[in-house]
């Protein structure tokens, strides 16, 4: 029987565990999709209690917990005390035996405090008193978290009205060894047209660019101008959370038409909203191209959808799942429109239901060109596929219908400064898939190659696909 979590979790062959521990536990993390908050590695953040850098802002657990039966309160309440949420979330872990979050959060523990026990009830408040003692010192902090973990580089997710100041404030105050934090343009409050307080986020996104934004065309220019200030301020990633592609057809007029009707709060149409999304994503990726930018499409979720939660907690609470669209033929038509006006950039696209998997790992290879490799990706097992299974198939459905051996490999997706063995996790995974095929006469037994391969799709594809430096 072999140990949990030993030196060789999730390696089951010899070939595996050479292909981790002598090539892809060595390489840096590029982690190019996260949602860390930029203050907090500016000012180098120290951590209160595990509990902060743990549960806050975890929905993944926050999900766990409200299934396991724990109130609300223990979740995302204020009235009650750190040490209350950790003990509930330690009395809910034993109970999430094959999710995700337990392998994560032993990977956590041990990876970054040397902590081996496993957690539960029993030895929470040990667990958390050790936790809260090490958060004290130095290393522990923001910065100190990441450079524990090896992290080269780091883009969050950014409004095209956020002015910056905390990159602007990370770049004056960085040192040897931290590392790169770049911005990542995520316009999609300026894409979705159909919600609340659309008018009101022109307004903001007009005072930003210095653009009085009435009509369509304004809106353009001035995303356009702040487009160039992201440039300017290291930006060189955009990213878009789209519940489906669209190609729906329009005119220049008609986006005017159904713009105008959005500012004066009037009703849009299903149709109207299509026409407008369409016309959006097409402007948005004619920047990227222009730019040098890399795009990435985040396509498949449908979010908020207890909606008297969504109005107590705001989004991004743990109130989100699977969609089902149909979107194959419409997300071929809007790659091919930008393709015919040779306006398609680097482009990753993620699919959140993993039925579509066959899907997507078809459709990178009619528009790939030549021009470099992998130029359109089919990226990492996203949200609730960024586990064994998800990234299994994810890598499996790559492996069989375009080439794993060009694919820029994996992200955190996460608010949290204890993810970074997500990496960790993917690169085990990876290593696992490559030994087992050797060692069942699947693939020849070239270390040279394979451990090039697995190098790459670490660190290396990644450094040479996103131009950051």
């Amino acid at each position: 029987m072999k140990k949990f979590m030993d030196e060789n979790f999730l390696l089951e062959t010899e070939t595996a565990q050479d292909l981790f521990h002598n090539h892809a536990a060595k390489m840096p993390i590029i982690d190019y999709h996260c949602h860390l908050i930029p203050q907090m590695v500016a000012e180098d953040h120290k951590f209160k209690s595990i509990t902060e850098l743990w549960l806050g802002g975890d929905h993944y657990k926050w999900r766990a917990m409200r299934t396991n039966g724990v109130d609300e309160r223990y979740c995302t309440g204020t009235d009650t005390t750190d040490w209350e949420k950790f003990e509930k979330w330690a009395e809910t872990v034993p109970y999430t035996f094959r999710n995700p979050l337990y392998h994560w959060t032993h990977l956590e523990l041990k990876t970054a405090f040397g902590i081996t026990k496993l957690l539960s009830p029993a030895t929470a408040k040990e667990i958390y008193d050790e936790c809260n003692e090490k958060l004290k010192l130095p290393e522990f902090s923001a910065r100190g978290l990441m450079r524990h973990y090896n992290v080269e580089c780091v883009c969050t997710t950014d409004d095209p009205i956020d002015d910056l100041h905390w990159h602007k404030v990370y770049r004056e105050t960085r040192k040897d060894g931290d590392a790169l934090m770049i911005p990542a343009w995520r316009p999609d409050k300026a894409m979705n047209i159909e919600k609340e307080g659309f008018a009101d986020y022109m307004e903001k996104l007009g005072e930003a660019a210095g653009v009085e934004v009435r009509t369509f065309n304004d809106m353009v220019d001035a995303l356009q101008k702040r487009h160039d200030f992201f440039a300017e301020n290291g930006g060189k990633l955009a990213d878009h959370g789209v519940e489906e592609f669209y190609d729906d057809p329009y005119t220049d007029s008609q986006i005017e038409v159904i713009f105008e009707k959005a500012m004066r709060g009037q009703h849009l149409s299903v149709e109207e909203v299509r026409q407008y999304k369409h016309a959006f994503l097409k402007v948005s990726a004619e920047m990227d191209y222009d730019a040098g930018w890399t795009q990435q499409y985040h396509y498949g979720a449908i979010r908020d959808n207890n909606s008297i939660m969504y109005k107590k907690l705001g989004p991004d609470t743990g109130f989100d799942s699977i969609g089902e669209f149909n979107t194959a033929r419409a997300m071929s038509h809007f790659l091919d429109e930008l393709n015919s006006e040779h306006k398609l950039t680097r482009t990753i696209l993620y699919c959140l239901n993993p039925c579509a998997n066959e899907v997507i790992a078809t459709m990178l290879g009619n528009f790939q060109d030549g021009s470099e490799p992998g130029k359109i990706q089919f990226g990492s097992g996203w949200w609730f596929n960024d586990q064994l299974d998800g990234m299994t198939r994810q890598m499996n459905a790559l492996s069989v219908l375009g080439l794993l051996s060009r694919f820029v490999g994996m992200l955190t997706d996460s608010r949290s400064f204890l993810s970074y063995p997500r990496h960790e996790y993917f690169r085990r995974l990876l290593c696992n898939l490559l030994g087992n095929d050797v060692e069942s006469g699947k693939l020849p037994d070239d270390r040279e190659a394979l451990g090039r391969m697995v190098e790459d799709i670490s660190y290396n594809n990644a450094r040479r696909y996103f131009k950051f430096y």
